[in-house]
């Protein structure tokens, strides 16, 4: 199995709108692409969370798996207009 996790803290411009349409763009990467087995995303509640306020865990069978998804254009296109709007962190492993 091959973990993907993610956390962003928004640049001061982006909108409530903008928050809402990223997290239905992102748990709908797992009906959209092929080889992602589960979806998890939120706010982060954390009092650690050092300004990330979004976060999620994506899981997929192997890393093969994850770097068609990581290039497939779906996720491309989302990273297209999500990026300008957050500063990502990521940690991927397997397991």
């Amino acid at each position: 199995m091959f973990i993907h996790t993610f956390a962003f803290r928004w640049k001061t411009t982006v909108t409530e709108e903008q928050r809402l349409r990223m997290i239905g763009d992102i748990r709908a990467l797992e009906s959209q692409i092929p080889g992602v087995l589960e979806t998890v995303v939120g706010f982060n509640t954390s009092p650690r969370a050092q300004g990330y306020e979004f976060g999620g865990v994506m899981k997929f069978p192997d890393r093969a798996t994850f770097e068609a998804y990581n290039e497939h254009p779906v996720h491309q296109q989302l990273l297209s207009w999500l990026l300008p709007l957050i500063d990502p962190i990521e940690v991927d492993f397997e397991v």
